[in-house]
């Protein structure tokens, strides 16, 4: 049932993207799909999402669920991503978001987003995995001296309205405690998540839901899903499942062929990740680099980095739009060379890893989390706005808890329901493509006004 809304390349479910985390974990022997099983519950995609969801059916209720995985678990976006437990998943800002679902749904939003970058660490402590934690909190750089002034106010919103503790660093703070470079003209600091290891939090949730009863499924993709009188059947190539209730958990890999009801609402983006070679101390102390919290800067397609425990540095960034190979070795190009420009201290280093994947934005510009209203035994959670490593698996308990306690889901406004549909979905990219030229010049303009 797989579908290129991308180039192929970003769809080879048979190979793991060649990333610094799949080279820093070991991965337990996975199980393909060779028969035909019964479950109360089938879950369709083995990421954060559906990981979260198997084992909060297990362990809280009681409930079997079998999760089918076209890859590996964590192939996607859930063992690619940056490792940022970050809030909020919205591209929505304060004001924006008071405006659509008014302050008081604004606040459960916020609160509900505090609470799930706690979630790592609970369920690490719980079911006892590693997720490698790093910092404490995260950072918002200033890439220019006139970002400023809107992160002041940020941090005054922030603090006033939803109780979430930050503080504004200026220029000279910033530099002695985060890092030097010519793009760190102060920042934000907001003392709510951390970095982790993502693909080590992944496979931890999974091994989880295992033991506690869960069967998860590799290389077994959806081919066909139809009904066997009440009950879902979802045929794989090895076998089927036949289950009373069905979750959609496959984010930006989502294929508009999964279920005509999610068809043509998601926008996958690509993500592009480098990683460093180890940098000495000396080249540590050049660019006077301090905290292992996860930095995010102001521009609209952001760029986002981290120190990581071997003293590399992790630098990802948006752009590309079609996934080819040589779109890719250009981002790759481009990437290294806005790196060396950040960062003029450690021009002399190379990188030992490039990969990149998908995440999945939407009209929405904010998670969606429920049920069908056409088939209430189907649920659904996705679109997390490039915000998944808190979001997706505290979306997946929330529709583990809908599902366990007979009720609907359990989500502030800003994550209920489906986005809209795109108008012509084949067109997405080209549309993804004509954003990204005009956040590119919101950029430029804004800076160079600035300056004028």
């Amino acid at each position: 049932m797989a579908e290129t809304i991308l180039d192929k390349s970003l769809y080879r479910f048979d190979e793991r993207e060649p990333s610094y985390w799949e080279a820093t974990i070991c991965r337990p022997k996975e199980r393909i799909l060779q028969s035909t099983v019964n479950a109360e519950v089938a879950i369709v995609g083995g990421g954060f999402t559906g990981t979260s969801a198997a084992l909060h059916l297990a362990r809280d209720y009681g409930i079997k669920a079998v999760v089918l995985e076209a890859g590996s678990i964590g192939w996607g976006a859930s063992g690619r991503n940056g490792g940022f437990v970050n809030i909020p998943a919205s591209k929505l800002s304060v004001a924006q978001l008071v405006r659509r679902f008014g302050l008081e749904e604004t606040k459960r939003f916020f609160a509900a987003s505090v609470e799930a970058s706690k979630l790592p660490k609970t369920l690490a402590a719980e079911e006892g995995f590693d997720i490698k934690p790093q910092g404490r909190g995260w950072y918002t750089v200033a890439h220019h001296p006139n970002r400023m002034p809107k992160l002041r106010d940020y941090a005054e919103n922030l603090r006033n309205h939803f109780q979430i503790p930050c503080r504004v660093l200026d220029a000279d703070e910033f530099r002695s405690t985060v890092h030097d470079g010519v793009e760190a003209f102060g920042g934000l600091h907001m003392d709510v998540g951390h970095a982790l290891h993502p693909l080590s939090y992944c496979l931890g949730i999974a091994g989880a839901a295992e033991r506690r009863g869960a069967e998860l499924y590799s290389s077994s993709p959806v081919l066909e899903w139809g009904r066997d009188g009440r009950r879902h059947r979802l045929l794989t190539p090895g076998g089927a499942v036949l289950a009373d209730r069905v979750i959609i958990a496959t984010n930006g890999y989502t294929s508009d062929r999964l279920h005509p009801s999610i068809a043509g609402r998601i926008l996958p983006a690509i993500s592009n990740i480098l990683v460093t070679r180890p940098l000495t101390r000396e080249e540590i102390s050049q660019q006077k680099w301090v905290s292992e919290s996860p930095v995010i800067n102001t521009r609209t397609l952001v760029y986002y980095y981290r120190l990581l425990p071997d003293q590399r540095v992790l630098f990802g960034a948006r752009g590309d739009v079609c996934g080819s190979v040589q779109s890719m070795e250009q981002i790759r190009q481009r990437m290294s060379s806005e790196f060396y420009r950040i960062f003029p201290h450690l021009t002399d280093i190379t990188f030992d890893y490039f990969w990149r994947g998908v995440v999945a934005l939407s009209q929405k510009l904010t998670p969606s989390i429920g049920q069908l209203g056409d088939d209430e035994t189907v649920y659904y959670a996705l679109g997390y706005q490039a915000n998944g490593v808190a979001t997706a698996p505290y979306a997946g308990k929330l529709v583990a808890n809908a599902i366990g306690t007979r009720r609907p889901v359990s989500a502030p406004l800003p994550m209920a329901g489906l986005p809209a549909k795109f108008l012509v979905p084949g067109t997405r990219p080209m549309a993804l493509a004509s954003a990204y030229a005009w956040y590119r010049f919101k950029d430029w303009y804004h800076d160079r006004k600035a300056l004028s």
